[in-house]
């Protein structure tokens, strides 16, 4: 899009600045900042004027972990490419980075075509693509070196889901090794999928079928000891390593220890740790199916450590994991059996608002927010600072953030395609009030005036942690 719009008046936050400044777009980037009220700010003229007066100007959030049209456990995630964004923009998110999924038998190349044709013109913001890797052999790793050349920088592998996504810690060294002459980041889901299964078998042997036992059979040790393993594995092959959704303090504990010894290490944890716990899944009549994801939501005394670890950056992006199934119908498929309730939370939507919050409550600083939300995952997957910042040069993705507004999260109200909310009735302060991607409003004073097939596929280069 053409044309030149001014933001003024607004409180600009990024990971390193604030600053009350004036922010001119320019043909969908960043051209200028000024601070507000001097003359080089006076000087900006535009065709469109936004007042963020009394407001945040933030950049959009970056989203590195979600799983739009998912196929899992005999349905898919009920979030299409389409309506999943279109939710994200409303939570003041304009990137997401999905995963395209090699099935067992076929090529990357098959599974990354896959996910292109679901995602090619139907996006409300930008995206890209991780990929999970799931059959280890001499084809797929020389695909790997093709792929991170192209802009698929990332690959993830499985220690748990036995006959479905796991490797094996023989296949899980060798494409370590080969990440790590590629300059590929292989992303880890650390739990001992093996162990698990044995659990899972001997508790519904005993009749324990309840959601809550979903929680206690993926014990937080075995998401220690998994973790413990992909370190040293990629220590073995001289790889970096990130581990997604890190939910237990144990976990949290053995990241530091391997960045205190200054390994390329890396570690990510969502919202749904931060905010829940398994007294959700514990709750009765079935209810608690809604909050059955894994690594598993933990015993609250979990979070404080989780906090800790975004603190002091032994952990370094919250990400959502976003992968919805309806209560009726889908995570109903469980009823008798927890073992067979699909895997997954709805969040896209909820990430910046729940972090805002955070920093209400005194978790996190505001810079710290934007940090986690937004640099530090654009700068983990190659992305920035065309994405997680405002800058000179960066794509006008900027968010216009009330911080006094008031909401209540419910699935009345939500842009989601799903039929709960995980944090129904919270209360929370900050709201998203106008979104613009690549410079096109696609929020406009809390009204949807975006369309699918705006977002366009991003490449990434290389992690911009170990150049």
């Amino acid at each position: 899009m053409t044309g030149r719009t001014v933001i003024r008046g607004g409180l600009v936050i990024t990971a390193s600045d604030e600053i009350h400044a004036d922010v001119l777009i320019e043909d969908g980037r960043i051209a200028a900042l000024a601070a507000t009220g001097t003359p080089a700010a006076e000087a900006f003229t535009a065709e469109r004027t936004i007042d963020a007066t009394g407001k945040y100007v933030i950049p959009g959030g970056v989203d590195a972990h979600t799983h739009m049209e998912l196929p899992f456990g005999g349905t898919f995630a009920s979030d299409t490419f389409e309506t999943g964004t279109r939710a994200a923009a409303w939570g003041g998110t304009t990137t997401i980075v999905d995963f395209a999924v090699q099935s067992v038998g076929h090529s990357l190349r098959e599974g990354l075509d896959a996910w292109h044709a679901k995602a090619e013109g139907n996006c409300a913001i930008d995206y890209g693509f991780h990929m999970i890797v799931s059959d280890v052999n001499q084809e797929t790793l020389k695909e790997m070196d093709l792929l991170v050349e192209e802009g698929v920088t990332s690959f993830k592998q499985f220690m748990a889901y036995p006959g479905v996504f796991y490797s094996d810690d023989g296949q899980i060294l060798r494409a370590m090794q080969r990440s790590a002459e590629n300059g590929g980041l292989i992303m880890m889901h650390a739990e001992n999928g093996i162990a698990i299964d044995v659990l899972v078998e001997q508790a519904l042997a005993r009749g324990e079928t309840d959601p809550r036992h979903h929680g206690e059979v993926r014990k937080a040790l075995l998401e220690a000891e998994a973790t413990h393993r992909a370190i040293k594995l990629a220590q073995v092959a001289g790889a970096p390593l990130y581990v997604v959704h890190v939910s237990a303090m144990e976990a949290v504990t053995e990241l530091a220890r391997a960045r205190d010894e200054g390994l390329p290490v890396f570690g990510e944890t969502c919202p749904q740790y931060l905010f829940l716990s398994t007294d959700n899944l514990a709750e009765p009549d079935f209810e608690g199916a809604k909050y059955v994801c894994s690594t598993p939501l933990r015993p609250r005394e979990h979070q404080a450590k989780l906090w800790q670890g975004l603190r002091t950056n032994d952990l370094q992006v919250v990400s959502t994991d976003h992968c919805p199934f309806c209560f009726v119908g889908q995570k109903e498929l469980g009823r008798g059996d927890f073992s067979k309730i699909p895997n997954g939370l709805p969040g896209v939507e909820n990430r910046m608002d729940l972090l805002h919050q955070a920093v209400v409550d005194g978790h996190i600083t505001r810079r710290r927010w934007i940090e986690i939300a937004c640099a530090t995952p654009a700068r983990m997957f190659g992305m920035y600072p065309k994405k997680g910042t405002i800058t000179p040069g960066a794509d006008a993705d900027v968010v216009i953030y009330d911080p006094h507004a008031e909401q209540v999260v419910s699935a009345d109200t939500h842009h989601m395609n799903v039929d709960y909310s995980a944090y129904e009735g919270k209360r929370l302060t900050g709201r998203v009030e106008t979104v613009l991607s690549r410079g096109v409003p696609v929020i406009t004073a809390r009204e949807y005036t975006g369309h699918a097939g705006h977002g366009v596929y991003t490449p990434r280069s290389t992690c911009q942690y170990l150049n």
